[in-house]
């Protein structure tokens, strides 16, 4: 079924991927650009169509971590709860459209009021374990104890690479509204701290194909260069209005490393976890304020 609210923000209704194709020579490389322009759509998720979508969009989320959770289970709360949230597909007829996998999700989940599940147990013991190595959530842990009276609502999103960022504020500010109208209902979602889950991702010098008369100096340069990327852009501006945030490694690598992540470049991709902690009063700002950035 289609939000009653789709289409409410005309931004929200359209967006365009970029699809890329490099020519080289031996004298010259040439970028040819070619963009297509797709209508995206919000939806409720659905569980009679998107359990498989969603559990590879949160295995892209948790990367080689996620054979830590029971993403089954976890699928199925998302889904039991579908008036709040939201995915994106293309746009379309409706009949074709629920046969689609999303391209991206977004959603809460009350910590407290579900701590009591096993999946939310181990998910909740994962973060506050990576907490600890991140002195500015270094109290995360308490919040999550299950003796804690804070209600922390985690946010769990993630999208494919090439998503537009232009329907990212769309679905944060549903999810403020559809909290409100939760509310009303007298429904468990009056949120003290909203913990964001994301990745963030530095660049690595493959060990493929490595050119035997390449120095071992420029090897090393390469792989010292931890500049961190965010692959979700608008955690800049979360940061800003956080009261804590910071990476973490993964528990588990994924095969090949980094190399499994390259894509017709020389560096590789070593990716990392990212949370960011949010005091309920300050998430709306925070919402506001990253739709002002992502539409310049």
């Amino acid at each position: 079924m289609v939000k009653a609210k789709r289409n409410r923000d005309p931004e929200a209704s359209a967006g365009a991927t970029t699809a890329k194709r490099n020519e080289e020579d031996d004298e010259s490389s040439e970028e040819d650009i070619e963009t297509l322009d797709v209508d995206f759509e919000f939806f409720d998720p659905q569980p009679e169509h998107d359990f498989h979508g969603l559990k590879r969009l949160l295995q892209m989320l948790f990367d080689a971590d996620s054979q830590l959770f029971d993403l089954t289970a976890l699928v199925e709360l998302i889904l039991s709860q579908p008036l709040l949230g939201s995915t994106v597909k293309v746009s379309g007829d409706e009949d074709a459209i629920n046969k689609e996998d999303p391209y991206a999700f977004l959603t809460a989940l009350n910590l407290h009021e579900h701590r009591a599940r096993p999946e939310i147990q181990q998910l909740t013991q994962y973060l506050s374990q990576k907490a600890s190595s991140v002195p500015s959530l270094s109290h995360l842990p308490e919040l999550l104890s299950p003796v804690s009276k804070a209600q922390v609502g985690l946010i769990l999103t993630d999208r494919l690479r090439n998503m537009p960022v232009q329907i990212v504020p769309p679905m944060y500010k549903m999810l403020t509204e559809e909290i409100s109208s939760a509310l009303e209902e007298n429904e468990p979602f009056s949120f003290t701290h909203y913990l964001i889950v994301s990745q963030t991702y530095t660049e690595k010098a493959s060990e493929l194909n490595q050119d035997e008369g390449r120095s071992s100096k420029k090897r090393r340069k390469q792989s010292e260069g931890d500049e961190n990327f965010y692959f979700h852009p608008e955690d800049e501006v979360l940061h800003r209005f956080a009261a804590g945030w910071g990476n973490y490694d993964f528990t588990k690598q994924r095969e090949g490393g980094p190399d499994s992540k390259r894509a017709f470049q020389e560096l590789g991709i070593e990716p990392r976890g990212h949370m960011i902690l949010i005091e309920s009063a300050k998430f709306g700002d925070a919402v506001e304020e990253m739709a002002n950035y992502l539409a310049t």
